[in-house]
């Protein structure tokens, strides 16, 4: 079988993030039922829950279950080993994945990052509301969700957000191919698309007409602070956008490094990584559909006798990755994921697999962190630029020379490259 090295395996399309559609945004089976109704009325406010605008999103106060407020690294001292498991579209389409690693995170006191398809909040019945930039109108490379399955998408959202965890954006149509792909998109045609993603979580209960469903918890606009591009295309278009609306970071670059990251157009650039692939000469990109496509060729539905082997080797690549930074530079450890049962859920199995070893070594004492992304860029924000130009200069798989207390302790005659900084 041919192997696909990590800059072909991030080229490919990552559709999927919620079953196959057609040009025209149709899904067989999935039709709304929803129907055109009058704009319901906003609930009424409460002592704990004020509703914002027309009761889609509300004011709840401070996120819950979020880590004290990070303070900068003291001479001497070793960086904290990050990881970050993101999930792409995070819909519930009825297979129960959103809620298992829900589950898995409380269990494990992980928080995640979300990154939210805004058509998954929008009724089929009205999907000539969106004008995706440079395709027809109501188009999707994704399909719609039936109404059961958004109610079920906005449960999750809620609870996700209840529990710490972090929403953030995978914009909407998902367009990979053709003169319409993302890949050509102007910084204004991203505005519009975001400005779009927004409204669709901002304003699902006036698109579906649904008085009886809660409100999501949260205020989107305040929420939003990065996202993760369609098949990881368009970020350098992207960024002067991201950059405006005051996003903090993006995670849409392929190929990235396990080294300490840097702005970009003054953004936080988080980007996939490149990581071991057992048994393999090359290295493949952090996210299950990488691992796929070097194992099946893009098959989503191989021959079950090669999953157990493939399942193995997906986990270990994680956990490959995890320990190559953990006992050397200490770069944060990204994770892409998307709730599908490819090749028979092998690489659900081993995303679990590898969130529980890596919560494993924390439990022995390691200071290891499963954070989410924003939270993430809270800690990078904390730090002082010397201290961080001094960790850019470990190398993926490189110690700090003399061990972490002589390594961070003298930062004299560290040139700060201003990477930290707006640039």
């Amino acid at each position: 079988m041919l192997g696909l090295g990590a800059g072909a395996a991030a080229a490919v399309s990552l559709a999927g993030c919620g079953g196959p559609a057609g040009s025209d945004g149709s899904t067989p089976g999935g039709g709304s039922r929803t129907g055109t109704g009058d704009r319901p009325a906003a609930p009424k406010p409460t002592a704990t829950v004020r509703p914002i605008g027309d009761g889609s999103t509300s004011f709840t106060g401070r996120q819950p279950r979020q880590p004290e407020p990070p303070v900068p690294l003291e001479p001497g001292q070793a960086p904290p080993q990050f990881v970050v498991f993101s999930w792409d579209g995070a819909g519930e389409v009825g297979n129960g994945l959103f809620p298992r690693f829900l589950d898995l995170a409380r269990e494990h006191g992980a928080s995640m990052t979300f990154f939210l398809s805004g058509l998954y909040l929008l009724p089929e019945s009205k999907k000539r509301l969106y004008d995706p930039p440079n395709n027809p109108r109501g188009a999707s490379d994704i399909g719609y969700l039936t109404d059961e399955h958004i109610k079920d998408t906005l449960r999750n959202l809620r609870r996700a957000w209840l529990e710490g965890h972090e929403i953030g954006t995978h914009f909407n149509g998902h367009f990979c191919a053709g003169p319409g792909s993302v890949g050509t998109w102007t910084p204004g045609q991203w505005r519009s698309e975001i400005e779009q993603a927004k409204s669709f979580v901002k304003e699902w209960r006036t698109h579906s007409g649904w008085t009886d469903v809660e409100p999501l918890p949260f205020d989107y606009d305040k929420e939003l602070t990065g996202g993760r591009t369609p098949c990881l295309l368009g970020q350098d278009r992207l960024l002067p956008t991201a950059r405006e609306l005051g996003w903090r970071y993006d995670a849409s670059s392929p190929g990235g490094r396990q080294v300490w990251p840097s702005r970009k157009q003054g953004v936080w650039d988080l980007p996939l990584q490149q990581i071991p692939f057992p048994g393999r000469s090359f290295e493949v990109l952090s996210m299950d559909y990488n691992m796929l496509a070097n194992q099946s060729l893009h098959s989503t539905d191989a021959p079950a006798h090669h999953h157990p082997g493939w399942r193995r080797q997906s986990t270990q690549a994680y956990v490959s990755g995890f320990q190559r930074a953990y006992e050397t530079n200490r770069a944060p450890f990204f994770v892409g994921n998307h709730f599908e049962q490819w090749n028979g859920g092998i690489y659900m199995d081993a995303v679990e697999e590898a969130l529980k070893h890596i919560a494993r070594e924390r439990e022995r004492g390691g200071d290891v962190r499963i954070v989410s992304f924003r939270q993430f860029c809270d800690w990078l924000d904390a730090q002082k630029p010397e201290m961080l130009d001094r960790l850019r200069t470990l190398d993926v798989g490189e110690e700090p020379s003399g061990g972490w207390q002589a390594f961070t302790r003298d930062l004299a005659g560290v040139a700060s490259t201003g990477a930290a900084g707006p640039a």
